[in-house]
C-alpha cells in the first residue's frame, strides 16, 4: 500500500504548471564571480526580487556559500514574514563537491539533500538537479537519480528531479537512458550556455529530443556564456578559469566592438536575445508560473501569450542595479509576447511598451545576425566539457 507521502508525490502538478519562466540564478553568491561573495548585500538582492516578481531561486553546494547566503537572506526578520515558504521555489544539486570531486553515490546524494535542506532553512526542496552530469558514468547518474526518487517518496523532502550539465549530447543520451531504465522521465534538464547570442544549439539539437524523452521543463541557464559576452571582457573572478579559448575570446572582442558602434552594449544585446528566443522556443519545455510580469498572475493576466507556456531562463546577478536591469529587459520582452500590451498596461508601464517591444525585437534580432556573422567559426562552438584528461579526485590521495 502506498504511504502518504508516496501518493502526495504522485499527485503534484507537472513541474511546468507551476515553476516560473523566469528564476534568479545564485552562482554569483560565489568566489568564482567575487573575491568575497560575503560582502554582497545579498539580504537586499533577495528581498528586492522577490519584491519585484522573482519567485525561484536556483543554487547548489558546489557554489561556495551560496546555499548559505540564500537561506540566510529568506529567513532574515525583514523577508521571512511577507515571504514565507509557499510564496517561492527553491532548486538545488547534488553530486559536485568541487571542481574536480564529484560524488553521485547514494549515501553521498542523501548527505547533500541533508545539508541543502538544513542551510536553505526548509523543510523541502522543490527540485534538486544531478550537478554536472558529464563528470560521471551514466551509470552513476541513474543510480544518484533512483536515491533523489526514493528521498522523494520515503521522505518527501524532495517535489522533483532533473540533472544539469553543459554538453547537450550527453544531457539527452542520460534522459533517455533514465527514461528506458526506469520507467520515468526526469521533470528538469537544465542546460547552461547553449542558448546565448554565441551558442543557440539547445534549440537546434536540444529541444525536440529532451522532450521526446518525457523531460517536463529544460531551464536554460547563464546567458552571458559564464560573462563571456560582456562589453568588457570577462570579469578578473572568472578570467583564468574560463574555458572559452583565445579565439572565441577574440571574436567576442570583435562582436562588442560592432554594437558599441551602434550605440549598443554586447551584454544587453545577448541578455534580451537569449531571453526572448528561449521564451518562444523553449515553449514547448517551457512552463506556467508567474512570470514576474508586475502584476499578480493570478488576478487575469493569463492572457499573456494567449495562456501558453514560456521557456525558461535562469539569470544571474549579484547587484540590484542589475537585478532591476535584467527585469526591465525581461518585462520588456514580455510586452512583445501575444496581449502583452493587455498585461503592460495593468502593470501601470507605458502604454505603448507593447509597440516599443516589437520595435526592440527585430532590432535586436538584425543586431544578432550582425553579431553572429562576426563570430564567424566561432558562432556556436562548444568547449570541451570535462576538459580532456579530467580525473575524478574523489577517493584519490596524494600517496
Amino acid at each position: 500500500m502506498a504511504t502518504s507521502i508516496e501518493s502526495a508525490s504522485r499527485s503534484r502538478p507537472p513541474l511546468s504548471s507551476i515553476l516560473p519562466p523566469l528564476i534568479f540564478g545564485t552562482g554569483t553568491f560565489n568566489v568564482q564571480f567575487h573575491k568575497d561573495p560575503y560582502s554582497l548585500n545579498t539580504i537586499q538582492l533577495i528581498q528586492q526580487a522577490l519584491t519585484h516578481g522573482i519567485r525561484a531561486f536556483d543554487t547548489s553546494p558546489y557554489y561556495g556559500p551560496s546555499e548559505s547566503l540564500l537561506g540566510d537572506a529568506l529567513a532574515h526578520p525583514s523577508i521571512k514574514p511577507n515571504f514565507p515558504r509557499k510564496h517561492y521555489y527553491l532548486l538545488t544539486k547534488a553530486g559536485r563537491l568541487t571542481a574536480d570531486t564529484f560524488d553521485y553515490s547514494p549515501n553521498w546524494i542523501r548527505q547533500s539533500v541533508a545539508r541543502s535542506l538544513q542551510r536553505l532553512h526548509t523543510s523541502y526542496l522543490d527540485v534538486v538537479y544531478c550537478h554536472d552530469v558529464e563528470y560521471v558514468s551514466a551509470a552513476e547518474v541513474v543510480t544518484a537519480v533512483r536515491e533523489l526518487r526514493r528521498i522523494r517518496d520515503e521522505e518527501g523532502t524532495i517535489h522533483y528531479i532533473g540533472i544539469s550539465g553543459y554538453p547537450l549530447s550527453t544531457l539527452c543520451e542520460l534522459a533517455e537512458r533514465i527514461l528506458r531504465e526506469t520507467g520515468e522521465a526526469v521533470d528538469a534538464v537544465q542546460s547552461y550556455a547553449n542558448m546565448t547570442l554565441q551558442n543557440t544549439r539547445l534549440v537546434g539539437e536540444g529541444v525536440e529530443r529532451l522532450k521526446a524523452a518525457g523531460v517536463d521543463v529544460v531551464p536554460s541557464a547563464s546567458v552571458l556564456g559564464h560573462g563571456l559576452l560582456r562589453a568588457d571582457g570577462l570579469p578578473e573572478s572568472t578570467l583564468a578559469w574560463h574555458p572559452a579559448p583565445v579565439g572565441l575570446r577574440e571574436a567576442v572582442r570583435r562582436a562588442a566592438a560592432f554594437c558599441a558602434e551602434r550605440d549598443e552594449k554586447l551584454e544587453a544585446v545577448a541578455i534580451r536575445y537569449a531571453l526572448e528566443t528561449w521564451m518562444v522556443e523553449g515553449s514547448v519545455v517551457g512552463s506556467l508560473g508567474d512570470p514576474a510580469a508586475g502584476v499578480e498572475w493570478d488576478t487575469g493576466t493569463k492572457v499573456l501569450n494567449r495562456g501558453k507556456k514560456l521557456g525558461v531562463s535562469v539569470m544571474g546577478v549579484s547587484t540590484v542595479a542589475e537585478l532591476e536591469h535584467t527585469l526591465a529587459l525581461w518585462r520588456s520582452v514580455l510586452d512583445g509576447l501575444d496581449n502583452g500590451q493587455q498585461v503592460a498596461s495593468r502593470a501601470g508601464r507605458w502604454k505603448r511598451a507593447h509597440e516599443w517591444s516589437v520595435y526592440r525585437r527585430k532590432a535586436v534580432q538584425m543586431l544578432a545576425e550582425a553579431v553572429e556573422e562576426e563570430l564567424g567559426e566561432w558562432f556556436n562552438y562548444v568547449w570541451d566539457s570535462p576538459p580532456v584528461g579530467f580525473v575524478n579526485q574523489l577517493g584519490r590521495s596524494d600517496g
